[in-house]
Order: C-alpha cells, then structure tokens, then sequence
C-alpha cells in the first residue's frame, strides 16, 4: 500500500514495544525463534529505538517510524498492542481503526477506507 499510495497517503509506523519479550516468563514466540530475535522488554528510551530500528530492518519498512514513550502513551491511547491500523482523515480524524491483530490485522480492509478517503 506504502508504494501504491505513499504519494498521497502518509504511512507512519509507531513501534509501541516488543511483542514478545524473552523476559515475560513465557515461552519465546515462534516468530522471534525463527528470526533469531530475542530482545527483553526495554529499559530506557535509547532502547527502545533501537528494537524499533531492529523491527524496521526485520520488516523491511521503508515509511516514517516513531517510538512510542516509555510511559506507553500511544499504546494506551490507541489501544494498539499487539497489532492495530488507523487511518487519519485530513480534518485529524479517524476514519478507520482495524480490530487487533493479529486477526483483525486486514490490510484489504485499511486500502478500502483509503480509497474512500481518496474518492478513488
């Protein structure tokens, strides 16, 4: 979607935390194992930026990427772990909120709202 409509739509990825640390007593996520991540919860704000730098080169974005505060403020306020998409009108509104993920993580459903946006 970023390379579709990067030109018109401004992408931002807000890396909240870790989803699944090493040192929150359960067993590692398969996910990690496969990717050889195996990171605790961050400490400090310097950190956190760089899990947020490991999950950007992990996933190969190439769009915006902002830290969440220690404090978890977006994440509070967002309701957005472990995985949620929005969409922002212009006005500043919320046009689209996914469900959480991973389940409710539809890119489809986030393109069909853009469109609505972009009357396309």
């Amino acid at each position: 979607m970023y390379e579709t409509y990067g030109e018109r739509v401004k992408f931002v990825l807000v890396y909240v935390r870790e989803a699944h640390p090493n040192d929150d007593g359960r067993p590692a996520a398969r996910p990690n194992v496969r990717e050889e991540i195996d990171i605790a919860d961050a400490k400090t704000y310097e950190q956190k930026e760089e899990y947020g730098a490991l999950c950007v080169r992990k996933l190969d974005i190439h769009f915006t990427t902002v830290i969440d505060g220690l404090d978890a403020k977006v994440e509070e306020n967002y309701a957005a772990l472990p995985d949620r998409m929005y969409l922002v009108d212009k006005q500043g509104t919320i046009a689209y909120k996914s469900e959480p993920g991973p389940h409710g993580f539809l890119p489809e459903q986030l393109e069909e709202a853009i469109k609505k946006e972009l009357s396309l």
